[in-house]
């Protein structure tokens, strides 16, 4: 590779400054039949407890119909003056009747309870193995108010549902198809007068439905946009205060919250409309089957006895109905929710090609790439091209917006280019697909997550099979193991929330870590030292060095002593780079870098 510094034509003035990413977009909602279809999936995954929590409520369902039809041949047979004892044997047949529906409902309500847990625990799997799976490119679109409520909010809702209301709702079901049936056993014409509630129920049903469902849906949605609002301001505390907007991002949240408060009033009034509707039915429907009664009694097309377990049926329907107009609004949401999630679910995902070789080597090359993060906007890169052979350290340098951050992006695989091809090893990036780029390119950035866990745990994300010797060994390699082992637990420590906090430079040392288990081909290190601190800086990049020793490297250089130690510098301006070569050569040439560092010395 020539050693001599290559300066590049500078752009023009009028060139745009790198965009920033296109506005944050809500995720998709399923409708009603997608929504349906993925409930379905879930429990013919488990046909077997499906079925037998089905069998059980059924049981216990028809268990409970026993009790209005004894009474009505009671009445039957006091009319005809039977005894004592028809009267006992009736009573004892209600009583043990009681006694098994009691204890299959029991069972059917756990049998439900387990099935729904089940479903929704496979549910919550499926959403967030999309999310975990879900392209950079996309999840840097999503807004992350809505992506939190929909795997926080709305799993609790739809948690809350099955556990709460989950159990009662089937049963409820399961006792109106059974006790409609059971009017229609004693006489096809008292179960048909049953029904003259029936247009009734639906008016009421119908009048609510698509007054209350668009409601809920954008009573979830004003959840989210407040979570979104509430999260701005929570991680750019530090930006709100400096900039005292206090008072501006208060105003925000209370006004989000403000129209979530309007729409969960608004549905409360819709729902007591539709209980004075329901009311209403049920007062026709019992009446018709009173009035219908009365003339077949009279024309002895049917006894008293009959008549009595007919209305006794219809009352009973007074139960279940009131209950599922009563949770009316907790099934909605619920629906609500669970449409919200089967969106994320329906999320496209793109073919991992597998190619029948990896890599030949280690090298990196960057073939007239640009790149622009909406169609039309600015390019944030312009027709870079750049080499690094196998071994190279490569520092990029350049103002804010030079498109340092967004060649990383490109290079480890997290942003495809608009135009132009990466090659990694002589194989493009998007020949390897998204898992086959992770096994071969590390990128460290500066915002570093600690994860819930022990530290080995948290170390091992990088190589799950890494023994707790190799753990070591990589700590020692980026000067950690000191201040590991003088935790309270060693490696077993439990870090991140609830646990030992980690400083930031901490933070940084276990990402570097991870660097050197996972041993990739190539690292990407953006910034990784920045939200160290001074104080912390030098260690970091000394461990920089040590984690990428030997190994094909490309640094986003927060300091310009990480260029000094890079085999080459980069300088780049408004996505193009202008000079390239060593330090030194740089330095001697006078150009733009060496301005910079003439800068950064004084």
């Amino acid at each position: 590779m020539s050693t001599q510094p290559v300066t590049r034509p500078e752009p023009p003035e009028t060139e745009p400054e790198a965009p920033a990413a296109a506005g944050p977009e809500l995720l998709p909602t399923a409708d009603a039949r997608r929504t349906w279809a993925v409930l379905g999936d879930g429990l013919r995954s488990i046909p077997w407890a499906t079925a037998l929590a089905l069998l059980t409520v059924l049981g216990g369902s028809a268990a409970g119909l026993v009790a209005p039809w004894v009474l009505g041949s009671m009445v039957d047979d006091i009319s005809a003056g039977e005894g004592l004892e028809v009267i006992l044997r009736s009573a004892a047949l209600i009583a043990g009747a009681a006694l098994v529906g009691g204890v299959l409902v029991g069972l059917g309500a756990w049998q439900v309870s387990r099935v729904g847990e089940t479903v929704l625990a496979r549910l919550r799997e499926r959403v967030m193995e999309r999310v975990l799976h879900m392209p950079a490119a996309r999840l840097e679109k999503v807004r992350i108010g809505d992506l939190l409520s929909r795997v926080g909010d709305d799993v609790a809702v739809v948690t809350n549902a099955i556990a709460r209301n989950g159990p009662e709702v089937v049963t409820a079901l399961a006792m109106v198809v059974l006790t409609t049936a059971g009017m229609a056993a004693l006489d096809w014409r008292l179960g048909l007068a049953g029904l003259a509630a029936l247009p009734f129920y639906v008016w009421a049903v119908r009048w609510y439905m698509p007054r209350s469902g668009p409601y809920y849906a954008r009573e979830r949605i004003a959840m989210g946009e407040r979570s979104h609002a509430l999260m701005g301001a929570l991680r750019g505390r530090g930006t709100v205060r400096a900039y005292r907007l206090e008072e501006e991002h208060e105003q925000v949240i209370a006004d989000r919250s403000r129209t979530a408060m309007r729409l969960t009033i608004d549905v409360f009034y819709l729902f007591t409309r539709l209980g004075a509707r329901m009311n209403g039915s049920e007062f026709v429907g019992l009446g018709a089957v009173l009035v219908v009664g009365f003339f077949l009694v009279r024309g002895d097309l049917a006894t008293v006895g009959m008549v009595t377990a007919a209305a006794l049926f219809f009352h009973r329907l007074f139960g279940p109905i009131g209950f599922l107009v009563m949770n009316f609004n907790d099934v909605q949401q619920a629906g609500a929710s669970l449409a919200r999630l089967a969106g994320v679910i329906d999320l496209p995902v793109a073919e991992d090609p597998r190619p029948e070789e990896g890599p030949a080597g280690t090298s990196l090359r960057v073939d007239a790439v640009s790149h622009a993060y909406a169609p039309g906007a600015p390019k944030a890169l312009d027709g870079v091209t750049l080499g690094v052979a196998p071994g190279e350290r490569v520092a990029l340098v350049g103002a804010s917006g030079a498109g340092k951050t967004t060649l990383a992006a490109v290079v480890s695989g997290l942003r495809a280019p608009t135009s132009g091809t990466v090659f990694l090893g002589g194989v493009p990036l998007d020949e390897l697909g998204e898992a086959r780029v992770r096994e071969h390119v590390f990128l460290v950035s500066q915002e570093t997550h600690v994860f819930a866990g022990t530290l080995l745990d948290d170390l091992r994300l990088a190589r799950a099979e890494a023994a707790p010797a190799e753990v070591e060994s990589a700590l020692e390699a980026v000067g950690a193991l000191e201040w590991v082992r003088a935790l309270p637990e060693g490696l077993e420590t439990v870090v991140g929330e609830g646990g030992h906090a980690l400083t930031a430079e901490q933070a940084q040392h276990l990402a570097l870590a991870r660097l050197v288990l996972a041993d990739p081909d190539l690292a990407v290190l953006d910034e990784a030292t920045a939200e160290a601190g001074s104080s912390g800086a030098r260690r970091l990049e000394n461990a920089a060095v040590a984690a990428t020793k030997g190994r094909t490297t490309l640094v986003v250089a927060h300091r310009l002593t990480q260029a000094q130690t890079a085999d080459r510098v980069v300088v780049m301006d408004q996505g193009r780079i202008v000079e390239e070569g060593t330090h030194d050569q740089l330095v001697a040439d006078g150009g733009r870098y060496a301005r910079l560092w003439r800068s950064w010395q004084g």
